[in-house]
């Protein structure tokens, strides 16, 4: 499977990473959706506020670990997923720009784009114009969490 304009897609990179592997053979797993995403945060109080009152996810679970000085907060996001947000002492900033490997950001499923984006905008959440997903005809928006990680609404 190739990209559009000839570059190579996951796929083909995924093949050559495990056919460079000595050994390695191509796994077949069955993964049936992300159960959840983990998101380390800088200051606990402004993030669980955030993301339990702003986003309005419905809490599971919070547990204090003091061994660690962390918490950890287990969020219901819809019917299947979950996001783990974790507080730790001193965590180093994260890279945002230049975009950098890894995780780019979190897209939630909405049904309405503009009146979700509305909502944020009464919370004093700074938002950015709704766009339009080119491939999919789509709307979709990106807002900031609280230490700077890029979320989208993504229009179903």
């Amino acid at each position: 499977m190739r990209a559009p304009g000839g570059g190579k897609g996951g796929e083909d990179r995924l093949l050559e990473s495990i056919q460079s592997i000595p050994g390695a053979k191509a796994v077949s797993l069955k993964l049936k959706r992300i159960h959840h995403t983990a998101i380390i945060c800088s200051d606990y109080g402004v993030s669980r506020h955030f993301y339990t009152e702003v986003l309005n996810l419905k809490v599971l679970a919070e547990n204090y670990r003091a061994e660690r000085q962390s918490y950890k907060l287990d969020l219901a996001v819809g019917d299947y997923g979950q996001i783990e947000l974790f507080s730790f002492p001193n965590p180093p900033a994260r890279v945002t720009n230049p975009e950098a490997a890894g995780l780019r950001h979190l897209a939630f499923l909405v049904d309405d784009v503009e009146a979700e984006r509305a909502k944020l905008l009464d919370h004093g959440i700074d938002v950015m114009p709704v766009r339009i997903d080119e491939y999919t005809g789509k709307k979709f928006v990106f807002f900031f969490d609280p230490d700077g990680l890029p979320l989208e609404l993504y229009e179903e």
